[in-house]
């Protein structure tokens, strides 16, 4: 895709996704709710008013304005470098679902004062925090920025 345009359809397509999986799971179940779907798996409704991992969630109410300020800037800087960079093809598709991944979650902030999460896995007793959807495209995103890294420049001598 060379039009930066295309890749605002991308996180558009994210931010869809995660928002509806949101609605469903609230409509679905109350807060604190779990059911088991496998062995390894449950769907919960949790909030989140920290960060990743819930970093932060109990502080005093500082870190909603902070996360609301982060999650914006970092949009603007991404949606600059997906203009500037819009014919790299996995650069571009990385940024988008990290900007998609942003937006919904900054959607929840703003909202609801919380991000829901809802994807519950475990093993043993132990739990992984739970997260969402727009978790799930920020960490891709990240990996595809990572992998990205190591790409040689177009061009240059092997």
């Amino acid at each position: 895709m060379r039009n930066w345009y295309s890749w605002l359809l991308v996180s558009l397509v994210v931010i869809v996704l995660d928002q509806t999986t949101k609605h469903a799971i609230t409509g679905a179940l109350i807060f604190g709710e779990s059911r088991e779907l496998t062995g390894f798996f449950n769907l919960v409704l949790a909030y989140n008013k920290g960060a990743a991992f819930s970093l932060f969630a109990s502080a005093s109410g500082w870190q909603r304005a902070f996360f609301m300020t982060v999650a914006s800037v970092a949009s603007a800087v991404i949606i600059y470098l997906l203009r500037k960079h819009a014919g790299q093809t996995l650069f571009s598709l990385a940024l988008s679902l990290v900007l998609g991944g942003a937006l919904g979650n900054l959607w929840d902030r703003t909202v609801l004062g919380h991000v829901v999460d809802f994807l519950d896995f475990h093993y043993a007793g132990y739990h992984w925090p739970a997260f969402n959807v727009a978790d799930c495209a920020i960490v891709l995103g990240v990996v595809f920025l990572f992998w990205d890294s190591f790409k040689k420049p177009s061009g240059s001598a092997a």
